[in-house]
């Protein structure tokens, strides 16, 4: 649980620079310090992101008031590895406090949260390739076709659209963003003396549509508008 402050004390590289990083915000954190554990976890996630590295930068930044900042690096760490439950449970816990919603995601975006970019990108090629082998080596081999050559085929053809569907789902979720700042204003122009339509809480997700400048359109559950691409984090780690 997030107000527990455990910190996990696995640190992923193989680097010494790294985990000398990770290393010491460890330290800083269980020392209380944590404005500077979030800044070391920070280089850290930026020079190699890791899922481990990541839970750990949300729970400096939570205990530092930045709710926005911490759901943010939770989402992050499940991006790369959706599986893992400390980030879930915090991302559950940090909401109920801050009294914001999941992003909402469409059904392909949805199946491409089971798992992650590269696992889908990898086995994708995998299926197809599959599929072309099964299809055409019996005919290189000059070997009579078999019944489960094509039943393979087809199911190795049917998880390769899995897989592309997936594909297209990481894109669009990528356009997802975290909202950094308390009461960041969405405006009506993108301006910056824009009228302000209504505001959003740190945590909230809104969606990626356009931008114009140093502006983004985004649409959120409280309506669409204008705001400060430095209000605005992005899910996808990069």
């Amino acid at each position: 649980m997030v107000g527990a402050l455990a910190w996990l004390a696995t640190a992923k590289g193989g680097h010494a620079a790294t985990n000398d990083l990770f290393v010491q915000g460890l330290e800083l954190g269980q020392a209380g310090q944590f404005p500077e554990a979030a800044e070391n976890f920070q280089k850290l996630a930026q020079a190699q992101p890791a899922a481990g590295t990541l839970v750990n930068l949300g729970l400096a930044e939570w205990q530092c008031g930045h709710a926005g900042t911490a759901i943010l690096a939770w989402e992050q760490a499940r991006w790369i590895n959706p599986f893992d439950a400390r980030a879930t449970a915090n991302l559950r816990f940090a909401r109920e406090v801050a009294q914001v919603d999941e992003p909402p995601l469409k059904w392909y975006e949805a199946v491409s949260a089971w798992l992650s970019p590269n696992v889908w990108a990898w086995l994708g090629a995998l299926m197809l390739w599959v599929t072309v082998g099964l299809l055409l080596l019996p005919g290189i081999l000059f070997r009579r076709k078999a019944g489960w050559h094509q039943l393979l085929a087809a199911l190795a053809f049917g998880l390769f659209l899995v897989c592309l569907t997936a594909d297209i789902g990481v894109a669009t979720r990528s356009q997802i963003g975290i909202v950094l700042r308390k009461n960041a204003p969405l405006q009506l122009t993108p301006t910056q003396d824009g009228e302000v339509v209504s505001t959003l809480a740190a945590g909230e997700p809104a969606r990626r549509l356009r931008t114009h400048g140093r502006f983004i359109y985004v649409r959120a559950a409280t309506g669409a508008g204008w705001i400060d691409q430095q209000a605005l984090g992005s899910m996808w780690p990069r």
